[in-house]
């Protein structure tokens, strides 16, 4: 293959997008049994945060009430048509378990192919690889987790689907990020439920239709166009990210509080396998979710002499030192907006313009080679 793209959701759809418009030679793998299916697996009530105006990829805006927030099966349903739609080449049940770079720069393959992307015993060769999965996607969870008593049933946010999962007693929402806040929230219509960490702020006014057409327009035309890596407020707001709580959306702390969730510090530890607070109190609860995140795992990319993919990302998803290969989906990969559905389509679109001239340059390169062989016989 010219291009191998790892990953069918909504960025390597995008991508898919542009791409075929070329009539680029690339096919896209994706671990589950339908597109969309990531959007599937989540918890039952989510919503998104972004109105319908926003949540469309290039080519098909989404479908409905421009203002209203569509539910996570509704964007499920959305990808899986939009890959259908365009006809793109999805590779489904296909999970990649290890991209490898091959040392010599001109591949051995019959087109050159620099990268061999394996599944199970199926393997691909491609002068291409671009890795569209998101770079979070190992749930993240305190050392400590694994000390909590044998008969607190825990388990991260990844798990959660409702809470017809959770045992009799009450429950304890650990991150009080948004996924933390509105699990919290449903949480306390059934259960007794606390919420142990620090919120990052909130948005100035209510979240919903009202704030899909006055506020959030602002902040998208900030998250995309403002902060942004090409300038200095945006490069200082991008190192900084990672240190900073993502402010609450739709669920806000006094909604919590009104609800009866009980906001406490965040936890230190475990006693006797409960768990301790910073304050040293320890809590008498029989459910624990984990809503403390993810983290980056490119350890499946095996690159020449032990070299590590993380620090090689460039602030556009190129890497540089590894000619051929991208990432695409990545939190503040350009821009605040990078790794929400109205950011995935700038950056897919520079993704496929900077591998099409790549791809060209390299024909251009090999073009005198093959015209004097064919001389030369």
């Amino acid at each position: 293959m010219e291009t191998i793209i790892v990953g069918g959701g909504q960025s390597g759809l995008a991508l898919g997008y542009w791409l075929a418009r070329s009539g680029h030679d690339f096919l896209i793998l994706d671990e589950h049994a339908r597109s969309g299916d990531a959007w599937r697996q989540r918890w039952d009530s989510l919503r998104l945060f972004t109105p319908a105006k926003y949540d469309g990829l290039p080519g098909a805006p989404f479908p409905g009430d421009r203002v209203a927030f569509p539910s996570k099966d509704e964007l499920a349903d959305y990808l899986e048509k939009y890959a259908r739609t365009f006809n793109l080449p999805v590779e489904h049940r296909t999970r990649v378990e290890g991209i490898e770079k091959m040392e010599n720069p001109a591949g051995t393959g019959p087109h050159g192919s620099r990268f061999t992307v394996r599944s199970g015993s199926r393997t691909w060769h491609a002068r291409n690889v671009v890795i569209a999965t998101g770079g979070y996607g190992i749930p993240r969870r305190p050392e400590f987790a694994d000390a909590l008593h044998k008969g607190i049933r825990h388990f991260h946010s990844v798990d959660y689907r409702n809470p017809g999962q959770l045992q009799p007693g009450g429950v304890l929402v650990v991150g009080l990020g948004n996924s933390g806040a509105e699990i919290a929230l449903e949480a306390s219509r059934t259960h007794p439920t606390s919420a142990a960490g620090k919120p990052g702020g909130e948005i100035p006014v209510r979240h919903g239709r009202f704030a899909a057409r006055t506020v959030l327009p602002v902040i998208r035309f900030l998250g995309m166009y403002v902060l942004t890596v090409d300038n200095p407020v945006g490069r200082k707001a991008a190192a900084a990210f990672h240190s900073m709580a993502t402010p609450l959306i739709r669920t806000r702390t006094k909604e919590l509080r009104a609800a009866g969730v009980n906001v406490l510090p965040r936890v230190a530890g475990t006693h006797h396998g409960r768990p301790v607070l910073a304050d040293g109190r320890v809590l008498d609860i029989a459910n624990v979710i984990w809503c403390t995140g993810y983290r980056e795992d490119y350890s499946w990319v095996k690159l020449p002499r032990g070299v590590q993919l993380e620090g090689l990302i460039g602030p556009r998803g190129v890497v540089d030192p590894v000619p051929g290969l991208y990432v695409l989906g990545r939190e503040f990969q350009f821009a605040a907006a990078s790794a929400t559905l109205p950011g995935i389509g700038r950056d897919a679109r520079y993704t496929a313009e900077h591998l099409l001239r790549a791809q060209h340059d390299y024909s251009r390169s090999v073009m005198p080679h093959t015209e004097s062989m064919g001389a030369a016989g």
